[in-house]
């Protein structure tokens, strides 16, 4: 990723990251960034210093690096969403219309697991449907 300080012709300042210096490119020809203060897409790159590693810069690396209980909580929680995986049917893109009836007794209770939609979520609480989003766990964690 790359971190680009940005300004719009009104003279706005903000941040932006892109995946390259040619996906911010891409997107500024497409006038896919805007700012953020007035909505202007006629935005450039500032000048801006280059990234150099220091040993502050590297203290800081190593605090973001997970201690032993941290991993050993990801290894649980990791267990945990196996559990449920196993112990779940999965129906993909049916989950709305599964958990519904099961909900309104039209289906044998079960434990499910699949996909919606922010939406299609929001609409499932709306109606008194018990949902929650299963994590997904990295395989390792460093």
């Amino acid at each position: 990723m790359i971190h680009y300080n940005l300004s719009c012709d009104n003279g706005h300042g903000f941040d932006g990251w892109f995946a390259s210096s040619d996906d911010f490119d891409r997107q500024a020809a497409g006038q896919l960034i805007s700012c953020p203060t007035c909505g202007s897409a006629s935005v450039s790159k500032q000048l801006m210093a280059p990234a150099v590693a220091t040993a502050r810069k590297k203290e800081a690396h190593q605090a973001l690096v997970m201690d032993k209980a941290q991993k050993e909580t990801i290894a649980k929680l990791r267990e945990i969403v196996n559990s449920i995986r196993a112990n779940a049917e999965d129906v993909g893109e049916r989950f709305p219309e599964e958990a519904r009836k099961i909900h309104y007794g039209e289906a044998d209770q079960r434990g499910l697991i699949g996909k919606a939609s922010a939406d299609e979520a929001i609409a499932l609480l709306e109606e008194g449907i018990e949902i929650a989003p299963l994590p997904v766990i990295p395989d390792e964690v460093n």
